[in-house]
């Protein structure tokens, strides 16, 4: 597979260029307002996340399709915290994102795999993520239990659900057991309030709901 990008018969993939950004931050708020909670805040750690030492710019790809951006993902640096005391370099994704109008139609599953092998061929051997299962395991990932890495705000004894793994090396963690935590950047918006709503004013004005399936 070509790594640096991917031109299919009606999509393409490819690196994002400042030129994008705007689109794809309205992209973010529009695939994830109202999902998880009323309104939403993936558009702002996006947006704050490009200056952050642990983004990976090379990760950070978007889908088109007929010349309109209709997907995206972003990767950054993390770490596992070992047992014994060490650290182990660890990687993690998202948002990831897909427009409401493209979505259950197979483009994030071939967005994510894409970007899967293209962070594998830059040395990426293993990444944690807070996902649906039933969607993730598609590409691989399991709860991360079962490769004794934990969430870092669930008793280590808890097989936590929403928390996946995958190796993208095989043998990457050599049995090791540690524990995760989400890299800072991803709380901006509740740490920085006062940031997100001046942010979130720049956008057209859209209701929040509240709706089954979120989170509580």
């Amino acid at each position: 597979m070509n790594t640096n990008n991917q031109t299919c018969k009606d999509y393409t993939i490819r690196m994002e260029q400042p030129c994008d950004f705007s689109t794809v931050e309205n992209l973010t708020r529009e695939s994830f307002w109202n999902v998880y909670h009323p309104g939403c805040t993936e558009h702002y750690v996006l947006h704050c996340f490009r200056n952050n030492p642990s983004f990976i710019p090379e990760l950070s790809l978007v889908m088109e399709k007929d010349g309109k951006i209709i997907g995206h993902v972003m990767y950054s640096k993390a770490v596992i915290t070992l047992e014994n005391g060490g650290i182990l370099p660890s990687w993690t994704f998202g948002p990831i994102s897909i427009h409401p109008d493209y979505k259950r139609q197979g483009y994030g599953l071939k967005l994510l795999n894409f970007s899967l092998e293209k962070a594998k061929s830059m040395g990426v051997g293993f990444v944690c993520i807070e996902g649906n299962i039933a969607f993730y395991k598609n590409a691989g990932f399991d709860l991360a239990s079962k490769l004794k890495i934990h969430y870092h705000a669930e008793p280590k004894d808890v097989e936590v659900p929403y928390f996946l793994a995958k190796e993208l090396v095989p043998g990457y963690l050599g049995g090791a057991e540690g524990t995760y935590c989400p890299p800072e950047g991803y709380f901006v918006a509740e740490k920085n309030p006062e940031s997100f709503e001046a942010y979130e004013a720049q956008f057209s004005s859209k209701q929040k709901l509240v709706l089954p399936g979120q989170l509580g």
